[in-house]
């Protein structure tokens, strides 16, 4: 698998995220960060999460993807589209729940974009504990299976 990498564009106000290979904790930092600075963005108007290269995506980073859902649906009444053309990935997003505040489109997104990798943010490990559980946290507070997946996970890094 390829090591993870979180890419990204925009221009006045439209955001491209690319999360490209294995997507994991490691990157939590990094995408929170992006997702700070992104709607803090006075021109914020829409983003778009390009999953077709990715090759594995872990419950944190699915994760930061619901919370940017949700924020961006709050505070801007927005429902971000995900591309994910690899079954495997949209098995994972629909079993999530991701149908509920992505439109979640299963092919490859034509759009060329100057993406450019994000460089990774690196916190301590409690920091990266306390991102983990939030994360999980925003997966449980979409529906009642999210909830009975990860209580005993949050249960565990919580005790």
């Amino acid at each position: 698998m390829i090591q993870g990498q979180i890419q990204a564009a925009h221009q006045d106000g439209a955001y491209l995220l690319r999360l490209v290979g294995d997507v994991r904790v490691t990157l939590c930092a990094t995408f929170d960060d992006f997702l700070d600075k992104m709607f803090s963005d006075e021109q914020f108007a829409s983003v778009n999460i390009d999953l077709c290269q990715a090759e594995g995506i872990d419950s944190t980073s699915l994760g930061l993807l619901a919370k940017l859902a949700i924020q961006a649906e709050q505070r801007f009444g927005l429902k971000p589209v995900i591309f994910s053309s690899n079954p495997s990935i949209t098995r994972i997003l629909e079993s999530m729940g991701f149908e509920a505040v992505f439109d979640i489109r299963p092919y490859t997104l034509i759009e060329e974009a100057a993406v450019e990798t994000l460089p990774q943010v690196n916190l301590s490990e409690g920091e990266v504990s306390k991102k983990v559980v939030e994360a999980h946290k925003v997966l449980m507070g979409m529906n009642d299976e999210n909830k009975a997946k990860f209580r005993d996970l949050i249960e565990v890094l919580e005790g």
